[in-house]
């Protein structure tokens, strides 16, 4: 899942996190089990490698107030991302923006630019941003040539 699509399940959500707002003075995991460490040396809370495991494949779809209070305060995110309805869509849209600030080389001045421009203008590159995505998602379903096949 990329930055732009927004994550659906818990699991997707958490999946997103990890790739997307692992905050940037924790050194990053490879694997569930530093997460799990991760989580715990951050916020004090024993969340096991299982649990984490669980959490990220959707095998446990309802985890506890507890659990979902140590994600929230590691990436630094309300815990209402994790629910459902306007409030979690308005927040996963904040959090994109703000992962595309920090890891797509979107700066403030950019968003100043693109607010300055007509209506017409933010269409035209709205459109050019959705196109360029189709290419890229058409592209990564494409089977990979080698130079030989050329």
């Amino acid at each position: 899942m990329s930055v732009g699509q927004a994550p659906k399940t818990l699991a997707e959500k958490i999946n997103w996190l990890i790739r997307h707002m692992w905050p940037p003075d924790v050194k990053p995991a490879t694997s569930d089990a530093e997460v799990a460490a991760a989580l715990q040396r951050v916020t004090g809370e024993d969340i096991s490698r299982s649990t984490v495991w669980k959490l990220r494949t959707s095998r446990q779809p309802n985890p506890t107030l507890r659990t979902l209070t140590t994600l929230a305060t590691f990436f630094r995110v309300p815990i209402g991302y994790f629910g459902e309805g306007s409030e979690a869509e308005s927040i996963e849209d904040q959090l994109t923006l703000l992962a595309l600030m920090r890891d797509g080389g979107v700066d403030t001045a950019t968003l100043r630019t693109l607010a300055d421009l007509s209506p017409e203008g933010r269409r035209m590159i709205g459109e050019m941003i959705a196109s360029a995505a189709r290419m890229e998602q058409h592209r990564s379903t494409q089977p990979h040539r080698d130079q030989t096949d050329r």
